[in-house]
């Protein structure tokens, strides 16, 4: 582009036309005549800013360098920000970074688009907040209006009650001062009449006292000052003062008071009670058949108190670990913005608690809510169900749909029964093939597998809950792999079957091939070793709690197998289980009890008299527990 360049230009007009150049290079940015006229035409108002960068110059889009004016500038330099021809971007721009104006213009309409995008979607939410605020405005109106009303129709209330009490006791002094004046009109009339009386015998006296002769007054005798001695007394006996007071005592009771009162009546607030501001507390924990309290406090929208009442408060339990009815709460208005819930829950497990205000969730609603069991209820109480054996049951499992597992130590099989306590089937029979008992003790069921302590055929067998026969691990024997009387039998979150082999007094811990795995002995600081121990039970932390029936103790065992602790002064354990606190239930077979233990190993209660006592089952989706009794053949439920 150089030889297009006039031959006859020296080194100093080139620097000269250089010069020039490079002050138009730093002239200001060119705003085109069209983006002027437009920012008119929109009404857009120019800062001084704006209207300094606009030069408006026909021909804008043509070179005004010598050489070659009027060629269009089809390129921009992003250096200096401008538009040049081809020419100059050799001369004026060389080294500078160039662009085509076609690419440079389609970035600038996206980037216009997409701010015209911006700007649209800004336009409709100005809008909307616009009319969002017009139809507050409104509503402020509609509110001013309903306030007025309220307190217009309040005071009125209050005017006219006033008003009312007004001509009340106005009607009650009038009817006192009416008595007073009609007893002392009575009073005088009484009075006027003995006037005159003794007026008429005073006047005929001093008569007779003046024309009367000795004789005749001799004749009259003591008649005239005995007729006035009479009515002398009358006189003397009647009171001769105002039988009635003046005075009519006004009482304006809590006048005073009142006008203090009235004088503050009624607030007028910016905000309403708000139920996502509004709060609740209570005890993390509640504990089944006994009072739960839930405390409210309601609050407006800017976390103020709100310090009025009346508001529709409702909650209620929601089962949600297990079946049952909804338990609302009884609420309680304190009239002053805060409320008390009240609930008696039903059964111990998992509950939903919902609180809500005027038809809203308030704070955190709804939550689980824990109840925990009470194990109070046990003293004295009628279990919630009485279930029916044929014979002799002894271990007892809960399937997760409700159905009862027992095995029925004679009958040599296992019995299932419904919720509602109705026999469904009979699984297994008397033998030693697979799927026969011989004198089934101990069952767990977890998932669709139940596992069977096959007490008389020394094994351990899987089933399903259908009662199709799966795996058998064991034989008569004390080397590893044998079985001698295994009573009780539970699977371990981590899927080991734990066997108490009670005439080998110890306790094998199995894969679910049926691999030993572990073989724990009783031991204790080289003394104490296991004494025929039967049941089993796993704590909240995974230990492991066997019921030693000879040593008359719990002893407490890591998921390893090392010795923990033991407790309890029981006398021949046979069944423990542990609820989700850590809560022990240990039968007692010589007592002929039901022990209960806290997570320390201490003692808390005892249920007595329960007599022929075996298995032990609480159903962690209900809260409920179920007593196996000999006795009677029996099986006891209840809710707790």
């Amino acid at each position: 582009m150089a030889s297009s360049l006039d031959d006859s230009t020296g080194p100093s007009e080139e620097r000269e036309d250089l010069n020039e150049s490079d002050q138009q290079c730093k002239k200001p940015r060119i705003i085109p005549q069209c983006l002027h006229q437009e920012m008119e035409r929109s009404g857009i108002k120019q800062n001084s800013e704006c209207q300094r960068l606009i030069t408006v110059a026909e021909n804008a889009y043509l070179c005004s360098q010598p050489h070659h004016e009027k060629e269009e500038l089809k390129l921009f330099c992003e250096t200096c920000q401008l538009l040049t021809c081809i020419g100059c971007t050799l001369v004026l721009h060389k080294d500078h970074r160039i662009a085509d104006v076609c690419n440079i213009a389609e970035i600038n309409r996206d980037a216009t688009r997409e701010a015209l995008v911006r700007s649209q979607e800004m336009t409709s939410m100005l809008t909307r907040a616009i009319d969002a605020i017009d139809k507050m405005a409104e509503q402020v109106v509609t509110s001013r209006e309903s306030a007025t009303l309220i307190i217009t129709q309040a005071f009125e209330q209050l005017h006219q009650t006033i008003e009312e009490r007004k001509k009340t006791l106005l009607s009650e002094m009038e009817a006192i001062s009416l008595s007073k004046r009609t007893a002392l009109t009575l009073q005088k009339e009484q009075l006027m009449k003995m006037q005159e009386e003794i007026s008429r015998y005073t006047e005929m006296t001093s008569h007779i006292l003046q024309t009367h002769t000795d004789h005749e007054m001799v004749a009259l005798g003591d008649l005239l000052p005995t007729e006035l001695k009479a009515i002398h007394k009358k006189v003397e006996n009647v009171s001769l003062t105002p039988n009635q007071p003046s005075d009519i005592h006004v009482s304006l009771r809590h006048i005073d008071s009142l006008m203090k009162e009235l004088s503050v009546v009624g607030d007028v607030m910016d905000s309403l009670s708000s139920p996502s501001q509004s709060t609740w507390s209570s005890e993390s924990v509640a504990k089944a058949e006994e009072v739960y309290l839930v405390k409210v406090e309601s609050m407006t929208s800017k976390g103020e108190r709100y310090p009025y009442g009346g508001l529709q408060v409702k909650a209620e339990l929601r089962p949600k670990s297990h079946d049952g009815a909804v338990n609302p709460g009884r609420v309680e208005d304190h009239r002053d913005g805060t409320y008390t819930i009240t609930f008696y829950p039903d059964a111990a497990g998992t509950d939903q608690l919902l609180i809500t205000m005027d038809g809203q969730h308030v704070q955190n609603s709804p939550c689980d809510l824990y109840v925990r069991r009470n194990y109070s209820t046990l003293y004295g109480c009628y279990p919630e169900q009485v279930i029916s054996c044929s014979d002799d049951p002894y271990g007892i499992a809960i399937h997760d749909n409700g159905d009862i597992y027992v095995a029925y130590w004679s009958d040599h099989s296992i019995h299932v029964f419904d919720q509602a306590g109705q026999q469904k089937r009979t699984i297994g029979s008397r033998g030693r093939g697979d799927g026969q008992f011989n004198s089934p003790c101990g069952l767990f069921i977890k998932g669709n597998v139940m596992y069977v302590a096959d007490f008389g055929n020394h094994r351990i067998q899987k089933l399903t809950t259908e009662g199709h026969f799966l795996q058998k691990f064991g034989r008569h024997g004390l080397a590893e792999g044998q079985f001698d009387h295994p009573i009780s039998v539970i699977v371990d979150q981590r899927d080991r079957m734990i066997v108490s082999d009670s005439e080998n007094d110890r306790v094998v811990i199995l894969d679910q091939a049926g691999t030993w795995l572990l073989i724990i002995d009783g031991y204790v600081n080289g003394s104490e070793e296991f004494e025929i121990p039967h049941g089993l039970a796993l704590d909240p932390e995974g230990n492991l709690h066997v019921a030693d029936y000879g040593s008359h103790a719990i002893k407490v065992f890591t998921p390893e197998g090392t010795y923990v602790r033991s407790y309890g002064d029981v006398q021949n354990p046979t069944e423990i289980v542990i609820d989700e606190e850590g809560y022990s239930l240990v039968n007692e077979k010589s007592d002929s009890c039901l022990s209960i233990f806290d997570p320390q190993g201490n003692k808390v209660r005892t249920v007595e008299n329960i007599n022929g006592l075996r298995g032990i089952k609480l159903d962690s989706k209900d809260g409920s527990l179920y007593l196996v009794k000999t006795f009677g053949a029996t099986i006891l439920k209840y809710s707790l």
